[in-house]
């Protein structure tokens, strides 16, 4: 198993005001993680803190390795220029 990096590209539905009047509204993140798992970890953490859903309100359409020229998140990018970290 590789330790690189790898940036993922997660897209699918969320359940938008479920109480009241539910709709389901399109969501696409792009993530850094190890592997497709710890990335799907990571968009349920980010939505659901966010939104405060729960797993069931989330589905997964598809989740895609995509290159760096494939990116359209700047916060990404800008990670990806970094050369060194300091501490």
């Amino acid at each position: 198993m590789s330790d690189k990096v790898r940036i993922y590209r997660i897209e699918g539905l969320m359940l938008i005001s479920h109480d009241r009047n539910p709709t389901w509204q399109k969501f696409v993140k792009e993530v850094l993680a190890l592997k497709p798992e710890h990335a799907l970890e990571k968009v349920y953490s980010e939505l659901g803190s966010r939104h405060k859903l729960r797993r069931r309100h989330i589905k997964v359409l598809s989740i895609k390795e995509i290159s760096v020229d494939e990116v359209r998140d700047h916060n990404i990018l800008a990670l990806l220029s970094i050369e060194r970290f300091v501490k």
